[in-house]
């Protein structure tokens, strides 16, 4: 029954039994873990056999034959400029691979602007202010690499179809101290959304103030769909070919990643753009790096084979985590839809489910949880600063534990959520 035709007496009544159920609870000393997107021991299992692809016979030699054991290549082998192109849709001439990680790209390519500029304008260091838009709710470990930097970071509203665009045109045309934007275009963390078509054409079409203004395209969950449906795969357009298209080659930095594919820690990740930003990205990595791990990429490239071999792979991990996301959102729609007092998303792919309980109430919710054993993201962590104006988003990660934990813990999280709106 919805909380809102209840009566003051059913209400406390209903706060009384729900304490009570809370109580017994965190009697049972639980102890489970949902604070990051990490993959589960039975989608890592997936990967294992990439191990053997690579033994002590190996000709380990790229396409163009590169000694891959030894020094050299800043752009990345062949193979896996390939395979990475294919995940961004873009043509592999465009990319540079790196090591395991895309967020230490994202890092990097702030860093460079903040000590040397971007592409020959002034560092961002020497300026009196450096603005940042971020779309919200969003991803917290962007935020801690501008929040590191010291930029101010501007909340952008997102909605069904990714940022409010009115607002980014505005700001970013009339306000030079504005260098970038965080965007997750497809099964954006935490929300799940995937950007409109209408919104990547008008990305790619922005007529910054700033000329060393850029947008961060962090298409993290580029292929991470959880169904084989067609139907029921979101799908944006390539962000790079519009940006061409738009006659703004420079605008953008795209990045992806196998972080959630193979192994987190040790995969690959890559950065496609224009070739003037990547001449000048590859000119500054001559002082920091000989190559990166190419024998890594090889051993990538050989055993997924094609775009088509990954995307296989994929549906593999989408058959595991489908259930998960299932589970939480059966539990949700049991126990939270009849009270009224709460929404969440219903993504396609990605990692995460994005909960908004009462305004006022996800801190306490949160802090509730793991009273009971229940860790979650902490509440405000997907707004910059980790302060939500709202206190009302809460993100669910449920890839790590199993199905039948996921139960538990959503039915934990619904009791909590339930208790902090009576109270409130």
């Amino acid at each position: 029954m919805s909380y809102k035709s209840m009566s003051s007496e059913e209400l406390n009544a209903e706060l009384e039994n729900l304490k009570r159920e809370y109580q017994g609870i965190c009697e049972e000393n639980i102890t489970l873990n949902m604070a990051r997107g990490k993959p589960g021991a039975d989608q890592l299992e997936l990967s294992m056999p990439m191990l053997d692809v690579i033994n002590s016979s190996s000709d380990i030699t790229s396409v163009d034959g590169v000694d891959c054991r030894n020094y050299g290549v800043l752009d990345g082998v062949p193979e896996a400029k390939k395979l990475m192109a294919d995940m961004m849709n873009t043509d592999p001439n465009n990319v540079i691979v790196f090591g395991n990680a895309s967020l230490n790209i994202m890092h990097d390519n702030i860093a460079r602007a903040y000590t040397h500029g971007v592409n020959g304008s002034t560092p961002w260091c020497k300026l009196d202010t450096v603005k940042w838009l971020c779309p919200v709710p969003g991803y917290d470990r962007h935020f801690k690499i501008t929040e590191h930097f010291g930029f101010e970071m501007i909340n952008i509203p997102m909605d069904e179809n990714g940022p409010d665009m009115d607002m980014v045109e505005e700001l970013v045309a009339n306000d030079d101290s504005i260098k970038g934007i965080w965007c997750v275009p497809k099964y954006s963390n935490p929300t799940g959304t995937s950007y409109s078509d209408e919104v990547v054409k008008r990305f790619a079409n922005l007529r910054p103030k700033a000329n060393d203004f850029r947008i961060y395209w962090d298409n993290a969950y580029a292929i991470h769909h959880l169904y084989d449906e067609a139907d029921s795969q979101d799908e944006i357009l390539s962000i790079l070919d519009e940006c061409e298209k738009a006659g703004n080659p420079n605008l953008v930095y795209e990045f992806c990643s196998t972080s959630k594919i193979t192994f987190p820690g040790a995969g690959i990740a890559a950065l496609g753009t224009s070739k003037e930003n990547k001449d000048y990205i590859i000119k500054m990595m001559q002082v920091q790096t000989i190559g990166h791990d190419k024998i890594n990429q090889l051993r990538h490239a050989w055993f997924f084979k094609d775009f088509g071999g990954l995307k296989s792979h994929m549906q593999k991990h989408g058959e595991l985590i489908r259930a998960k996301f299932e589970t939480v959102l059966n539990v949700l729609e049991e126990e939270l839809a009849p009270c009224e007092i709460a929404t969440w998303t219903k993504p396609n792919g990605g990692y995460f489910i994005s909960l908004n309980v009462e305004n006022g109430c996800a801190k306490k919710v949160v802090n509730m949880c793991k009273e009971a054993g229940l860790v979650l993201t902490g509440a405000g962590a997907t707004y910059p600063y980790g302060n939500d104006p709202d206190d009302s988003n809460i993100r669910i990660a449920p890839t790590y534990v199993t199905a039948e934990e996921l139960k538990e813990a959503t039915h934990i999280l619904a009791v909590c959520t339930k208790i902090a709106t009576l109270e409130k």
